[in-house]
């Protein structure tokens, strides 16, 4: 079995005209935002063996804050320049070119993208995700590159300040 969660970064600040898009930052939501889901995750008691993520600042901002909730070392996630600017073709195929070694793995990403990603896998629709959300797949397979829709389980779904 193989398990994916697909995480949006948090919340990003358009504060400063000078900086790319690549290089802008967590605004003061996302960086209480995004460890606060990565303490949900943990009360779900998750640990991922594998974080990958756009080399974007608020992404990978967004995951060092998850992974530091979830006891797993920062200097362990992978970076993956492949996902900042990919469509939901290039995100599947990073998904499916991750080591069968990780059983499951935590993916930081943008929308829409990510969005994308997540309805083309799961049997479940998920609205647009907001900023910090993150959807579980659970997938029948021993290998990533089977991952699809007609393997998978839609397992949660959650979002900063979601009340359900």
């Amino acid at each position: 079995m193989k398990t994916l969660y697909l995480f949006r970064h948090a919340k990003s600040s358009w504060s400063f005209d000078d900086l790319s898009d690549q290089e802008r930052p967590l605004n003061d939501r996302g960086r209480d935002d995004a460890p606060a889901m990565g303490q949900a995750l943990g009360k779900r008691r998750i640990c991922p063996d594998l974080i990958v993520s756009s080399p974007a600042v608020r992404a990978m901002s967004t995951a060092v804050l998850v992974a530091r909730e979830l006891q797993y070392p920062a200097n362990k996630i992978s970076v993956d320049a492949g996902i900042y600017g990919a469509d939901m073709d290039d995100l599947l195929a990073i998904i499916r070119a991750l080591p069968d070694s990780a059983a499951s793995a935590l993916l930081v990403g943008h929308n829409p993208t990510i969005t994308e990603t997540a309805n083309a896998l799961s049997p479940s629709a998920v609205n647009e995700m907001p900023t910090a959300a993150v959807v579980c797949l659970r997938f029948e397979c021993d290998k990533w590159e089977e991952v699809g829709k007609a393997n998978a389980e839609f397992y949660f779904y959650d979002y900063p300040r979601n009340e359900g």
